[in-house]
């Protein structure tokens, strides 16, 4: 008997690597042993295995069965090395021809159905890049693998039919089940979701033009206002005015989702960015991502290239918002367990909304308020002063008056603000492109005081500030950000005096208010 071999592809975070799986059939007594750091479902494939394969008309050996996933000092997880594992038995007990160079990945049933798994097109990516393009999946993730340019992918339903195209002898395959047992696929998942419009929203002119200014720079925000002001309202809306991903955005979004999401039976490009809201109630995990094991995406990483909204942010622990902190710098999150480190893009823009003080009454004279001073110092102090200096936009949002409530229909809609938006974004990268950069929010300060300076009399009132303690380093960096993107929006080539007072007044009508 020969040595069986096969590829399949283990995911740490959304880095794949790929994995050889090795056979031998041994003379000794009937035994199946798996070695390589698999995980308890792994081990399990052992049952899967053998099951599929008798059910679909091609045992396996009786002899010893040793299966070696290489590289060993990888852990391996979850169920997607069940088909490479079948298939380097059954080319050891010389049941199929060899499978050269590709790679299988997919969960097996009893039945010898090929099950669809988690993460494919991570998977599929990182399998390509490996100089891997031979891939052989579930039919129910053929879709998904197709969107990797590159790969040639087969789809198969059974693993009677995937031996009989490598080789096996037909005779006593069960190559077909009946109709009335085909599994009933979930069909495509779109990404085209409604989005909620500007023009729904009441009055809020302030507010309006910093969401556009948040959007054109992919500048974080920061809403502080009384309850029913509209700051969940105004920022379910953010999304609506941001431009399409391109392809290789799309890709790496489309992968992290891959990774949460239940397997289906079609999968589109995630091309809107996309939108986090998750409950003040989440966990560090939840939010940063970890678990058991390896760790997986949390919702910071699910809204890479989108929006993470943080409603009522105060109420949220303190150390899950200090923790978004370094992914704010950095644009990734690398999360260490025990079982391994996993890292995960997370380019997101922060949105954070928040009642002025518990009772949420403190704002314009606050009369109604029953809060004392140390009630809303300590409501607010759970926003650390660290991370607020990373948010660029911090505005104050005011009751809506008489006169502006229901008056939405002269407003602008999404799609009109959402041009002008794209129009900034295209000087923006025009600009940035010597830099490999794409939004203003990702100039550092080295650029901004070199090739970027601005004459010393236009940024006059932003030196002021700086030497008066009022601005830090880094805000006094981000208000030049947010002077760029007003001149973007308004077509000019650089910032005025004028442009520099307005973006150092969005910084700080918040915390002035506060």
């Amino acid at each position: 008997m020969a040595l069986g071999r096969a590829y399949s592809v283990a995911l740490v975070g959304l880095n794949g690597y790929i994995v050889e799986v090795e056979a031998d059939i041994g003379q000794t007594l009937p035994a199946f042993v798996l070695l390589g750091l698999p995980d308890a479902s792994l081990n399990e494939a052992r049952d899967r295995i053998r099951s599929a394969a008798q059910n679909s008309g091609i045992p396996l050996s009786r002899r010893k069965i040793t299966a070696n996933l290489i590289p060993a000092s990888l852990p391996k997880r979850g169920s997607g090395f069940d088909l490479a594992i079948a298939m380097s038995v059954l080319r050891a007990a010389e049941d199929i021809r060899p499978t050269g160079r590709t790679v299988f990945i997919a969960e097996l049933g009893l039945d010898g159905r090929l099950r669809p798994v988690r993460g494919i097109l991570p998977a599929v990516m990182s399998a390509v890049q490996a100089g891997f393009h031979d891939i052989v999946v579930a039919q129910a993730n053929a879709a998904e693998a197709e969107l990797v340019p590159g790969a040639k992918v087969r789809g198969y339903r059974t693993l009677a039919r995937l031996v009989f195209d490598f080789g096996a002898d037909p005779q006593e395959l069960v190559l077909d089940f009946a109709p009335e047992d085909e599994p009933a696929g979930t069909g495509p998942v779109s990404s085209d979701t409604p989005v909620p419009d500007m023009c729904d929203v009441s009055g809020q002119a302030e507010a309006r033009g910093a969401l556009e200014v948040a959007a054109a720079g992919a500048h974080h925000l920061l809403l502080i206002g009384p309850p029913g002001a509209g700051k969940t309202m105004l920022a379910e809306r953010l999304p609506g005015l941001l431009p399409d991903l391109r392809d290789t955005e799309a890709m790496e979004v489309t992968a992290i989702h891959s990774l949460c999401r239940l397997p289906s039976a079609g999968v589109q490009l995630v091309r809107r960015p996309p939108f986090e809201n998750p409950h003040h109630s989440a966990t560090a995990a939840a939010i940063i991502g970890g678990g058991s094991g390896l760790p997986r995406p949390g919702a910071a990483s699910r809204a890479h290239r989108g929006i993470l909204f943080l409603d009522e942010a105060p109420e949220y622990e303190r150390r899950v918002l200090d923790a978004l902190r370094q992914p704010l710098e950095s644009g990734e999150l690398v999360i260490h367990r025990s079982a391994g480190a996993a890292a995960y893009p997370a380019r997101f823009q922060l949105v954070l909304a928040a009642n002025p003080c518990p009772c949420g009454k403190a704002s314009g004279k606050g009369i109604e308020c029953t809060c004392t001073p140390y009630m809303r110092r300590r409501y607010m102090s759970r926003m650390s002063g660290p991370l607020l200096d990373r948010v660029d936009i911090q505005l104050q949002v005011d009751r809506v008056s008489l006169a502006d409530f229901g008056q939405s229909g002269g407003a602008e809609n999404s799609a009109t603000v959402g041009a002008r938006v794209l129009a900034a974004r295209a000087s923006q990268l025009q600009r940035l492109q010597p830099w490999g950069m794409e939004t203003n929010s990702q100039v550092s300060g080295r650029i901004l005081r070199g090739e970027l300076r601005l004459a010393s009399a236009t940024t006059r009132i932003l030196d002021h500030a700086l030497e008066r303690g009022v601005l830090t380093a880094r805000g006094y960096d981000r208000v030049l950000r947010l002077a760029w993107t007003l001149a973007d929006l308004a077509g000019r080539e650089q910032p005025d005096g004028n442009d520099i007072g307005q973006a150092l007044s969005l910084r700080q009508t918040a915390s002035a208010a506060a």
